[in-house]
């Protein structure tokens, strides 16, 4: 004979898993070598391989090592996050970060390029509009009526060939 488990049982199960996830991903975030990881692949290696820090493996890179003890101790350090990049940024400049920062001149440098393309195609779009209505404004003016008897000529001309007679 089985017993079923009540709801506020059921209630009281799931809050203490929730618990112990949330614990195990707090302490997990918090620990030196995940800040590593994530801190090391936030940023770049400057020794010209275009690769993220925490990636690069080339050989012979003389800067990876040297950037990775150096990131090591800012987190030993206690430095925070922003700390640690604000001075890798500071020291070889905002390429050493793999995303570029969203204020000042580094946003405009982004959005610039997207807003000057969406700018371009609107004229585009808006010029060629403008040389169809004022081709067809144009061609309706200009129409004489010796060419719009002309016209109809080779219209008929035209249809009466199609038809098969002469």
């Amino acid at each position: 004979m089985q017993k079923r488990m009540s709801g506020s049982t059921w209630m009281k199960a799931a809050q203490a898993l929730l618990l112990a996830v949330a614990v195990c991903f707090w302490t997990g975030a918090a620990s030196d070598s995940a800040r590593f990881n994530n801190l090391s692949h936030r940023l770049m290696c400057t020794c010209g391989c275009a690769q993220l820090l925490g990636e690069c493996n080339h050989v012979g890179c003389t800067e990876s090592g040297r950037e990775r003890n150096e990131l090591s101790a800012a987190i030993a350090s206690g430095a925070t996050d922003d700390q640690i990049l604000g001075s890798f940024a500071a020291k070889y400049g905002v390429t050493a970060l793999a995303a570029p920062p969203t204020k000042g001149f580094s946003l405009v440098a982004w959005v610039a390029p997207f807003a000057v393309f969406a700018a371009a195609l609107l004229g585009t779009i808006l010029l060629v509009r403008h040389w169809s209505l004022g081709r067809a404004a144009a061609s309706a003016q200009a129409m004489t009526p010796e060419m719009v008897a002309l016209r109809e000529k080779i219209r008929r001309e035209t249809e009466a060939g199609a038809d098969g007679g002469v």
